[in-house]
């Protein structure tokens, strides 16, 4: 897998490292299987699993390379109850440089090329999961909702974070049955909703006709590859949605490009906890998000966090426990509206 003789460092931060330091990161990243995984967490956080998949090599192995890729700084290492996700280190010089080196790597390479295709055939995996499940449950969604904290307190606060005041338009990704649709419809002008599922989209337009919301639509969409302009909305609502992805930090700067200046993104899902049944049996790809991880993935976004607020649990059971925790963070694009532009009410 040959690296091409010249290295992107231009632009680098001012910080330095020493030269045993430097060393220590070329070794570790210097060996073809950990260079290998380098290459494939540059685009998105994946399990041990996931890696023996895609490099049909053994787990101890593969977790032996990710243990000196960790210990050098290279790779960072995230336990969800009992699994543990890897990404690449997105912090600092040493992330700075890895990077660099691997966006050097010829995509045409054939170990290379021959990775990337496992690695899309690991993600459709998810995907048919995570769809084959929401065909199973589309009828019923609305009840699966009850496993948390009661949904009258969330759509309340998530009214409150939105506002008051009127906007223009609102994005929701993965709207599932397009309940934020009808939650917000007296606040938006018009709406959008995406969802990847058909049948979420079948009982979507369902429920608006039912209810009678004229001014938003729904479509099949990518939450990573928005058919949607850039500077588009004034609000986006991601309910409930980030838990089930792969890559939330990805659909997170996605989100982000369609914000209009001064826009707001809306973020709702569970807080951290140990409720492994929800992976094995609701296709949950993550066991919720700490406050600190949203904000770094919002910062990553371009976005100025606003506020976070905790929805705690009640005393109802969920699997035999207490409800999940529910949080709200609220951002806002931090780029400046100029005076007499329209959209200025939805940010005011």
């Amino acid at each position: 897998m040959p690296l091409p003789a010249a290295l992107p460092f231009s632009g680098l931060t001012t910080e330095t490292l020493s030269s045993d330091a430097l060393v220590t990161l070329l070794r570790a990243g210097g060996e073809p299987t950990r260079l290998r995984i380098l290459a494939i967490l540059a685009d998105g956080d994946l399990t041990v699993k996931d890696l023996t998949a895609i490099l049909g090599q053994s787990q101890p192995r593969i977790s032996r390379h990710l243990k000196l890729l960790t210990e050098a700084g290279l790779v960072e290492r995230f336990p969800e109850g009992a699994w543990v996700y890897y990404r690449l280190a997105d912090q600092g010089l040493t992330a700075e440089l890895i990077r660099g080196l691997v966006a050097r790597l010829d995509p045409a390479d054939p170990v290379v090329a021959r990775d990337r295709e496992r690695l899309d055939g690991v993600k459709r995996d998810h995907a048919a999961r995570t769809a084959d499940y929401f065909a199973a449950n589309a009828s019923d969604w609305e009840r699966l909702r009850s496993l948390h904290v009661e949904e009258t307190r969330v759509e309340e606060a998530i009214r409150a974070a939105v506002g008051d005041r009127p906007f223009g338009a609102l994005l929701d990704l993965g709207t599932g049955t397009g309940r934020i649709l009808t939650l917000l419809a007296d606040r938006y002008d018009r709406a959008v909703g995406i969802d990847a599922s058909h049948d979420m989209l079948t009982a979507a337009r369902t429920e608006l006709d039912r209810v009678g919301v004229g001014t938003a639509r729904v479509q099949q969409g990518d939450v990573y590859a928005l058919a949607l302009p850039r500077d588009a909305f004034d609000v986006v609502t991601v309910h409930q949605v980030l838990h089930y992805l792969d890559d939330p930090a990805r659909a997170l700067r996605e989100a982000a490009r369609t914000l209009r200046p001064g826009g707001r993104l809306l973020v709702v899902d569970f807080a951290p906890h140990d409720h492994e049944f929800l992976r094995e049996r609701h296709a949950h790809r993550r066991l919720g998000f700490s406050h600190g991880e949203i904000a770094r993935l919002m910062e990553q976004a371009g976005l100025e966090l606003v506020s976070v607020r905790d929805l705690p649990p009640t005393d109802r059971p969920i699997g035999g426990d207490g409800a999940l925790t529910v949080t709200l963070w609220l951002a806002r694009d931090p780029r400046m509206l100029l005076a007499g532009d329209p959209t200025w009410k939805a940010t005011a």
